[in-house]
């Protein structure tokens, strides 16, 4: 029987974790990829908006090359951390079924069964992407993640959105010599676009480096072109691919496992209280961005670290 059963091996995971080891319980993050998997799939080029230091878990010194560290800084810091503590972590395994069973609860992964009194779900929301649900989006041209510019250089790429990963994977596909056509559903580029990196995707717009069509739709993706609505009505233009950077969701499904209340509108915000980060289900723990359901910008690393200790904190008090 476990004290506690970590479901996602992000930051916060091992924040979680090491609050657990302090305490001396019988725990064990269940990860279903590499360690922080989301941060290892994020574009390799891709600057934090957070400084170092606000992306440090248990106190423990962040330092990068410059204020605002990169992926490959994240990775080597999440990952020493988490070698060098001797986090208890199983990586490459899948939760495939949460059951309450009287007052504990059985994870059941494709690896092994656990039984374990507490879970924490912070299982992020990088894993299941937002579909445009229009015909060719199965095609292999279409992708939902971005990675880097090499292999959109001298080609017609689609870039879907107007988000900060948007944003910069058109205007480093635009530098690696891409031919790059921004679709926007909405009516400009968005507000919470890193703030050094705004003016430079509005400037190659209205300069036509990059052309950009607002509150525009895709309706068709074929094998060289691409069909979308636009408020002066239909419009086709050759592609060669497309990157969806429409957003992602949380795995609501574990959540509907164990009963957690969702709200009923289209926010899908699980219920919790704030200060201990207890669900609507006792023993279930909600930590990082899955608190904000589909509101995925409302939690990141540098205000949901704190959660580790509020929830650790909350089930010392049921363990004595």
């Amino acid at each position: 029987m476990k004290d506690v059963i970590i479901i996602g091996g992000g930051p916060i995971g091992i924040a979680c974790a090491l609050e657990c080891k302090k305490r001396n319980w019988n725990y064990v993050i269940i990860e279903k990829g590499a360690l922080t998997n989301s941060l290892f799939n994020y574009p390799k080029n891709m600057t934090f908006f957070s400084t170092s230091e606000k992306l440090e878990v248990d106190d423990i010194p962040f330092i990068s090359n410059n204020p605002k560290p990169n992926r490959d800084e994240a990775l080597e810091y999440y990952r020493r951390v988490a070698t060098s503590n001797k986090v208890n972590i199983n990586l490459f395994e899948t939760v495939e079924t949460l059951t309450k069973k009287g007052k504990h609860f059985t994870v059941s992964t494709n690896k092994a069964n656990y039984d374990t009194k507490h879970i924490i779900l912070a299982t992020g929301f990088y894993d299941i992407p937002n579909l445009l649900v229009v015909p060719g989006e199965n095609l292999p041209k279409v992708t939902h993640y971005y990675k880097e510019a090499h292999p959109y250089a001298m080609q017609h790429s689609v870039v879907v959105g107007a988000s900060n990963s948007s944003v910069d994977a058109a205007l480093e596909i635009y530098r690696k010599g891409g031919h790059v056509t921004m679709i926007v559903r909405g009516d400009a580029i968005g507000q919470r676009v890193k703030y050094w990196v705004r003016p430079d995707i509005i400037n190659r717009i209205e300069e036509g480096s990059i052309k950009a069509y607002f509150n525009s739709e895709i309706t068709e993706i074929k094998a060289h072109e691409l069909t979308f609505k636009s408020p002066e009505g239909l419009k086709t233009i050759p592609n060669d691919y497309v990157v969806a950077l429409t957003g992602y969701k949380p795995n609501f499904e574990l959540l509907n496992q164990l009963g957690v209340s969702l709200s009923n509108d289209d926010k899908k915000r699980p219920e919790y209280n704030p200060e201990t980060m207890e669900s609507n289900i006792k023993g279930v723990y909600l930590a990082g961005v899955i608190c904000g359901g589909m509101e995925t910008h409302k939690w990141f690393i540098e205000n949901s670290r704190i959660h580790a200790k509020q929830i650790t904190t909350h089930i010392e008090k049921t363990l004595s």
